[in-house]
């Protein structure tokens, strides 16, 4: 089964960054599509980054445009998220999510078969 496993998360002051890091094991790594969502308590999970597969596109959503960087390294079979910036509104479990996929970064939640366990991010004011 596959399971993508996130990594990184924390309490941060406001303004603070923190690197999220997701894992999938095993050799078909380089075929999978992956992206972020976060929900906050008491709201929907909500969509913050994606990257394809072979990295050479990407898309944001407004909310972290200019702060967050999604990347992947192959080699590692995984993926980041660089969260700089911080406020309080980031705070959220961030999640995961993979597809195997050929074509640009998908930023719709029902495109991802697959889920992580999620990570907490805490943004102290």
């Amino acid at each position: 089964q596959v399971q993508p496993i996130e990594s990184g998360g924390g309490l941060v002051q406001a303004g603070g960054s923190l690197t999220l890091s997701c894992v999938i094991h095993g050799d078909t790594w380089p075929s999978y599509a992956v992206a972020w969502f976060r929900q906050a308590p008491g709201k929907e999970r909500e969509f913050v980054a994606a990257i394809n597969r072979g990295g050479h596109n990407t898309a944001y959503a407004d909310s972290g445009k200019g702060r967050f960087t999604i990347t992947r390294d192959d080699a590692k079979n995984t993926a980041f998220l660089r969260l700089t910036g911080l406020k309080p509104d980031d705070t959220a479990v961030y999640y995961c999510a993979a597809k195997v996929y050929w074509g640009p970064a998908l930023i719709n939640l029902r495109d991802y078969p697959y889920w992580g366990q999620g990570t907490q991010v805490t943004v102290s004011s």
